[in-house]
């Protein structure tokens, strides 16, 4: 049969969402000079910045002042951003920019400078230059997360098994119908969701819940489509089919809230219905006012230049993604992939944050967690030998979990023999090793209280309070007995296995929470499990029994209050919320492809008690953000002030944005210095 979990391109292609770049036309397509601009970008910022330098000291005789280089090179989808905006009768920053660089050409035509002297057109070029650094510095802040849909696409089964008219048929997962009966074997995937009409088995649901172990499931049970069926084959009714199946409506959900999420607007843009009107009338103010006070074409020409460039907010399109830039690299020495500085600037406004329980705050794999005998034949270690002989044999994720056990305590195993599996329910074996005494013959019982039913074995209530203990827990609970010729059958003890909680979390949840930010968990296991993590790790708000649409439906709900939400998840269930909360973080190393691409931070390693870090580097950076628009602004204020008194010229004016700028440049700079 053809593995259930490939994909031909085809259908990745037709199912998968593609996300073009922001500016785009009505054909959705990019602009031919923009296309153009943005490949050679790094390499026209080179040479403006080289023929600026040429013009600036006139180091050798040119036909041309060069600086008409960085005007083309840089200020041509300046131009053209700027004429778009006007179309569509939008203001950008880009329209001040432009009229400020035409400003000083016209300038440059009527009163050229002499050789050895600087032109308006350095002006000019020296605006245009820093826009298009800064415009290449904020584009390098931001990352766009959304690859990785293809992975998910490619985990819908493509074939299913249909039974009809007493004959099994491979079929095309897409052409399966409600009510059709499939047959599903060990190790296939589900190809879609049903209920099961005959047989038993456990099911690997970590896919759509995220719990850390297989499921039972019996005849009568539900059972979801692109989940692994690990033991045991079944017949199943199929329910939901195509795009109404579980694994389909994740792929929706991944795909919804990446569009949902739209891209933050640059602080300059937000000024820009107000600076632009403000600096032509403050231009052509100060340049009628110093023409009918001195008589001068050529100073009020200058003036009113010079007001255009230093409104130019250089330092201000410079705040925001210098302090990202550096954020970025900090958080990337500490084990943070940040993904985009949108992503930075809203965790520093999260006053809600979720997590996942299982590979989250708890390891994402069972572990023994305690061994209880009832026989004073055996103390623990025997009633662990005597387990991990029975469950060699098993492939069952719990059974390799008591062998490892029992392999790490260096304990001895008994040969076993007539090995006999019940599915959902436990193991049988005879112990052949033994030749004498009372344990000739005998046969050992492992297994949960179904197989228990099986043998008639019954629980004392002492028996039955030790194992409440242990389900209060939230721990699964496998029961051993045994069978002797000699004596009575008897329950002789039982081990408890759980998920266990990271070393870190408590402390991590701790330090959040002292940070102000509410914290919750969100789980697709069962309640007693999820209680159990949250007393462990200090959470009071939980949310148990969770599918990835609940997790997203709670998410939108604490949206829809005004709050802002992060999400921290693993496994490929928690992609949809991760997508849809305003950050999702992810764990780098045990978190599938998917979680990872759908998360905005991703965190390295694994290491949890990253996070408080991470929180206070977010909001370090906001307030350096804050501080740098205000330095900008306030710098181009007493420019303005300069400007208009005649104090400055056009050249002066640039070169006090490029004070400007370095300004806020070093301020931003000092976020590497923030330690964990």
């Amino acid at each position: 049969m053809q593995n259930n979990n490939n994909s031909n391109n085809d259908s990745v292609s037709s199912c998968c969402c593609r996300v073009r770049p922001a500016e785009t036309n009505k054909n959705n397509r990019m602009p031919f000079y923009r296309e153009f601009y943005e490949i050679g970008e790094p390499y026209f910022i080179a040479v403006s910045a080289l023929s600026l330098l040429v013009s600036f000291f006139h180091f050798f005789h040119t036909p041309f002042d060069m600086a008409w280089v960085a005007v083309l090179l840089c200020g041509a989808p300046i131009f053209g951003t700027a004429a778009e905006t006007l179309y569509q009768r939008r203001i950008s920053v880009e329209v001040l920019i432009s009229t400020a660089i035409l400003a000083t050409i016209v300038a440059d035509l009527f009163f050229p400078a002499e050789s050895d002297h600087h032109s308006y057109l350095f002006a000019g070029g020296e605006v245009a230059f820093i826009m298009a650094l800064g415009h290449c510095l904020e584009e390098w802040t931001v990352a766009r997360a959304r690859a990785g849909i293809e992975n998910l696409v490619r985990l819908t089964p493509q074939t299913a098994r249909k039974c009809e008219n007493g004959t099994e048929t491979v079929i095309p997962a897409s052409d399966v119908l409600c009510d059709d009966l499939l047959r599903v074997l060990p190790g296939e995937t589900i190809p879609v969701d049903g209920k099961i009409v005959s047989g038993n088995t456990s099911i690997d649901q970590s896919l759509l819940t995220g719990e850390s172990l297989p499921v039972d499931r019996f005849e009568g049970d539900t059972v979801f489509g692109g989940t692994i069926n690990r033991f045991g084959s079944f017949t199943m009714q199929a329910t939901r089919v195509g795009e109404d199946s579980s694994l389909a409506r994740m792929i929706q959900l991944v795909q919804s809230a990446e569009r949902k999420k739209a891209k933050i607007e640059r602080i300059a843009d937000r000024w820009a219905a107000i600076l632009v009107p403000a600096a032509l009338m403050t231009a052509a103010a100060v340049g009628m006012i110093t023409y009918l006070l001195l008589g001068a074409a050529e100073e009020s020409l200058r003036r009113a230049v010079t007001i255009l460039v230093v409104f130019c907010p250089c330092s201000l399109v410079l705040a925001t993604p210098t302090a990202m830039i550096a954020a970025i690299g900090n958080a990337s020495r500490h084990g943070m992939l940040i993904r985009s500085g949108e992503a930075l600037e809203r965790l520093g406004t999260v006053n809600i944050l979720a997590f996942d329980k299982t590979g989250t705050l708890t390891h994402g794999q069972p572990h023994l967690t305690s061994v209880q005998s009832f026989d004073n034949e055996y103390d623990s270690n025997g009633i662990l030998a005597l387990a991990a002989s029975v469950e060699a044999l098993s492939e069952h994720p719990l059974a390799a979990c008591i062998v490892d056990a029992a392999a790490e305590k260096h304990l001895e195993l008994e040969q076993t023999s007539e090995f006999e599996m019940f599915r959902g329910e436990g193991i049988t074996v005879q112990l052949s090793g033994v030749s004498e005494g009372e344990r000739v013959g005998e046969r050992v019982i492992v297994g949960n209280d179904r197989i228990l039913k099986r043998y008639a074995l019954e629980l004392s209530g002492f028996q039955k309070t030790q194992a409440e203990e242990r389900f209060g827990l939230g721990e699964t609970v496998i029961w051993i007995a045994r069978q002797t010729p000699n004596r009575s059958d008897a329950v002789i003890g039982f081990l408890a296995l759980a998920d266990t909680i990271r070393e870190t979390s408590k402390k991590a949840i701790e330090q959040i929470q002292g940070n102000g930010i509410e914290v919750m968990l969100l789980t697709g296991d069962n309640d007693r499990a999820a209680r159990n993590i949250g007393e462990q790790s200090g959470i009071t708000n939980i949310h148990s029994n969770l599918l990835p649409d609940g997790k997203v439906a709670v998410i939108e709900e604490i949206q829809h209050g005004g709050s802002s939400v992060g999400m921290v998840g693993d496994g490929l269930n928690d992609a949809p919320a991760l997508k849809t909360a305003d950050v999702g973080i992810a764990m780098g190393q045990v978190g599938s492809d998917l979680t990872v691409d759908a998360a905005d931070i991703v965190l390295i390693g694994d290491d949890i008690s990253r996070l408080p870090f991470l929180v206070r580097l977010a909001r370090k950076t906001k307030r350096t953000i804050l501080t740098n628009i205000g330095l900008s602004m306030s710098i181009n204020a007493a420019a303005i002030l300069f400007a208009s008194s005649g104090m400055i010229g056009p050249i002066v004016g640039a070169l006090v944005h490029n004070a400007g700028s370095i300004l806020v440049v070093l301020n931003a700079s000092l976020i590497l210095n923030i330690k964990r």
